[in-house]
Protein backbone atom coordinates (compact mmCIF):
# COMPACT_ATOMS: atom_id res chain seq x y z
CA UNK A 1 0.00 0.00 0.00
CA UNK A 2 1.14 3.68 -0.55
CA UNK A 3 2.43 5.53 2.18
CA UNK A 4 2.65 9.03 0.61
CA UNK A 5 -0.13 11.86 2.31
CA UNK A 6 -2.87 12.66 0.94
CA UNK A 7 -5.16 15.84 1.28
CA UNK A 8 -7.57 17.69 -0.24
CA UNK A 9 -7.71 21.71 -1.01
CA UNK A 10 -8.57 24.92 -2.61
CA UNK A 11 -6.31 25.74 -5.58
CA UNK A 12 -5.49 29.48 -4.52
CA UNK A 13 -3.62 30.48 -7.59
CA UNK A 14 -2.47 28.78 -10.96
CA UNK A 15 -0.21 31.60 -12.44
CA UNK A 16 2.50 29.09 -12.87
CA UNK A 17 3.42 27.22 -15.32
CA UNK A 18 2.57 23.38 -14.31
CA UNK A 19 2.32 24.56 -10.90
CA UNK A 20 -0.58 25.40 -8.57
CA UNK A 21 -0.74 26.78 -5.03
CA UNK A 22 -2.96 24.94 -2.62
CA UNK A 23 -4.89 25.60 0.87
CA UNK A 24 -5.22 23.03 2.89
CA UNK A 25 -7.24 23.45 6.19
CA UNK A 26 -7.38 20.96 9.30
CA UNK A 27 -8.96 21.50 12.47
CA UNK A 28 -7.39 20.85 15.63
CA UNK A 29 -8.30 21.63 19.22
CA UNK A 30 -6.69 24.32 21.22
CA UNK A 31 -4.68 21.94 24.20
CA UNK A 32 -5.83 24.47 26.47
CA UNK A 33 -9.34 25.99 26.17
CA UNK A 34 -11.05 22.64 23.71
CA UNK A 35 -11.36 24.84 21.59
CA UNK A 36 -11.42 23.63 17.59
CA UNK A 37 -9.02 26.20 15.74
CA UNK A 38 -8.72 25.78 11.86
CA UNK A 39 -5.00 25.71 10.65
CA UNK A 40 -4.32 26.38 7.11
CA UNK A 41 -1.49 24.97 5.40
CA UNK A 42 0.11 26.64 1.55
CA UNK A 43 1.77 23.74 -0.31
CA UNK A 44 3.18 24.16 -4.30
CA UNK A 45 1.88 21.15 -6.15
CA UNK A 46 2.94 19.76 -9.65
CA UNK A 47 0.24 19.74 -12.51
CA UNK A 48 0.48 18.82 -16.02
CA UNK A 49 -3.30 19.61 -16.62
CA UNK A 50 -4.76 23.10 -16.18
CA UNK A 51 -6.54 23.45 -13.21
CA UNK A 52 -8.87 26.08 -11.93
CA UNK A 53 -8.58 28.68 -9.20
CA UNK A 54 -11.17 27.69 -6.13
CA UNK A 55 -10.94 23.77 -7.36
CA UNK A 56 -11.11 21.25 -5.02
CA UNK A 57 -8.38 18.79 -5.34
CA UNK A 58 -6.64 15.98 -4.30
CA UNK A 59 -2.69 16.35 -3.65
CA UNK A 60 -0.39 14.01 -2.42
CA UNK A 61 3.31 13.86 -1.30
CA UNK A 62 6.33 12.89 -4.01
CA UNK A 63 9.75 13.29 -3.78
CA UNK A 64 11.18 17.42 -4.58
CA UNK A 65 10.45 18.82 -7.78
CA UNK A 66 11.95 21.88 -7.56
CA UNK A 67 12.93 24.02 -5.03
CA UNK A 68 9.04 24.19 -3.12
CA UNK A 69 7.25 21.47 -4.71
CA UNK A 70 6.84 18.50 -3.11
CA UNK A 71 3.43 17.37 -3.89
CA UNK A 72 1.69 16.49 -7.12
CA UNK A 73 -2.43 17.34 -7.81
CA UNK A 74 -3.78 13.88 -8.13
CA UNK A 75 -7.42 14.54 -8.86
CA UNK A 76 -10.10 17.29 -8.98
CA UNK A 77 -13.22 16.83 -6.87
CA UNK A 78 -14.78 20.10 -7.62
CA UNK A 79 -14.30 22.11 -10.74
CA UNK A 80 -13.24 26.13 -9.56
CA UNK A 81 -15.03 29.40 -10.28
CA UNK A 82 -16.50 29.54 -13.83
CA UNK A 83 -17.15 33.59 -14.08
CA UNK A 84 -14.81 36.02 -12.68
CA UNK A 85 -15.78 39.54 -11.52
Amino acid sequence: MNKRARMSGTVLSNKMNKTVIVEIQRKVRHSRYHKEITRKTKVYAHTDEPVEEGAVVTVEESKPISRLKRWVVVSEKKSGKSDKK
